[in-house]
């Protein structure tokens, strides 16, 4: 409901999956806000083979795929958020514009290379784009946002298309500046925390 609410999908594009022991629930083929219940949802086993439910969405390869791969990983988000599809059919990643591009893991947020969409081909460059970071742009696709929350997933989602929309305003004007990778590393350090501790001057 959250993600269509802001804009983010729309009908049954985009899909949800949490961790749940060894498992993951994830949202059912054609899911959208007004059909999606509880009990609609689908359980996986870590084969991709269906413990409980129908039909998980197209793009369960690709979310077990992370999940099997990251272990930290406890949720994730895929959308067709505008901004974020449109830079994705640049295919190229969103560089270090801005310093809260370093939240997501590192100097950019990657773009992932276009395969099909439910093929096992979007999976591996998901996991691969994913490497060292939070998030990542899919190729003439949408993105993808990753969490140890259903929550902490979302509010990074809300976070990539909001940079996603300022990076498209500040090409429209000009040619943004680029943050140095060194600057970069000290954002990534100091992120690391950020709200555990006050930081440093």
């Amino acid at each position: 409901m959250k993600l269509e609410v802001r804009g983010f999908n729309h009908g049954s594009s985009g899909n949800v999956s949490c961790r749940i022991g060894e498992d993951i629930l994830i949202t059912p083929t054609g899911g959208n806000s007004g059909n999606t219940t509880p009990d609609r949802l689908v359980r996986l086993r870590r084969d991709g083979t269906v413990r409980d439910g129908g039909l998980p969405s197209s793009e369960w390869h690709m979310h077990l795929a992370i999940m099997n791969a990251y272990p930290h990983v406890n949720a994730i988000v895929h959308t067709h958020a505008d901004c974020c599809v449109a830079l994705s059919c640049l295919a190229k990643p969103i560089p270090a514009f801005h310093y809260m591009v370093a939240s997501f893991g590192g100097n950019d947020v990657p773009c992932a290379p276009y395969a099909t969409f439910g093929t096992r081909a979007l999976a591996d460059g998901a996991v691969a784009a994913l490497s060292k970071r939070k998030a990542c742009l899919l190729a003439n696709h949408g993105m993808i946002a990753t969490g140890t929350s259903l929550q902490g997933a979302f509010d990074l989602t809300v976070k990539l298309e909001t940079l996603a929309r300022q990076y498209l305003l500040a090409c429209q004007a000009g040619k943004p500046a680029i943050l140095p990778d060194d600057e970069m590393a000290r954002v990534v350090e100091r992120y690391t925390n950020y709200g555990r501790a006050p930081l440093p001057a």
